[in-house]
């Protein structure tokens, strides 16, 4: 794996918090004295890089299914979730049961290839989440992903203790652009939205961030910045980006 080290602390036991009321992660607690403001990471395109992983997993499905996927299909899917990419950008069928099928295996099968080949983190991902929590800066993640892949990654890095909750796809009823995803998150960590710091990789990621009346700041991992105009700031890399940095930018 690419990135620096695997954090050296235990992994913490249980889920994170959730909407489902799963445990929160056994960290300090962050005042709102020391904090000012808190940080909602999207997952794939933005710490995981797993667009591979997922691209592959939906062409070993295709073929499973003896299925076409469209030419392009990839890219526009990123941030959404599989509910939405079945039906309207697959168009494979419009069956609720079907779906919830094909997205189960789906993502069944990425989880195969992830415990078999591991998987990286993107450069700076890492030491950002590490200096967030050190400095008692809350951190989340909102992701459109399963739960499952979520937390299989967490302990292949031994992450857990760095992020306060995940919300992810089962926790809300509507993928991005909505903003609930971001919405929830922040009302778990306990700030509101002026005070989310949004990290996003995707058009459908920065939108909903944006509804959802936070600042975001994108990073060009899957998408050129030309599609992530609406985003606060534009980066080529976490590793451009510290907490002081985002201090200055938004809350000097």
């Amino acid at each position: 794996m690419t990135e620096e080290n695997r954090i050296g602390a235990p992994t913490e036991g249980g889920h994170l918090g959730s909407a489902s009321g799963t445990k929160t992660a056994e960290i300090p607690q962050v005042s709102r004295a020391k904090a000012r403001w808190a940080a909602l990471f999207d997952w794939d395109g933005v710490i995981a890089d797993s667009a591979s992983r997922h691209l592959e997993s939906w062409h070993r499905l295709a073929q499973e299914e003896g299925r076409t996927l469209p030419p392009g299909f990839f890219l526009p899917s990123f941030g959404r979730k599989n509910d939405w990419v079945i039906p309207h950008l697959l168009r494979w069928t419009d069956d609720p049961r079907e779906v919830f099928r094909l997205s189960e295996r789906k993502e069944g099968l990425f989880r195969a290839i992830v415990a078999e080949r591991g998987i990286d983190l993107y450069p700076g991902a890492l030491a950002l989440c590490r200096s967030l929590a050190e400095g008692s800066i809350p951190a989340a993640i909102a992701s459109s992903t399963a739960r499952a892949n979520i937390e299989l990654i967490l302990d292949q890095w031994n992450m857990r203790r760095l992020f306060r909750t995940v919300v992810a796809a089962e926790e809300v009823r509507r993928g991005k652009p909505d903003p609930e995803v971001f919405c929830l998150a922040a009302k778990e960590v306990g700030f509101p939205p002026e005070e989310c710091i949004v990290f996003e990789d995707a058009p459908a990621g920065v939108e909903a961030g944006k509804r959802a009346g936070m600042r975001v700041i994108a990073v060009t991992t899957t998408n050129p910045a030309d599609a992530l105009q609406k985003a606060d700031r534009t980066l080529s890399s976490l590793q451009l980006v510290t907490p002081a940095l985002i201090q200055e930018w938004f809350f000097s």
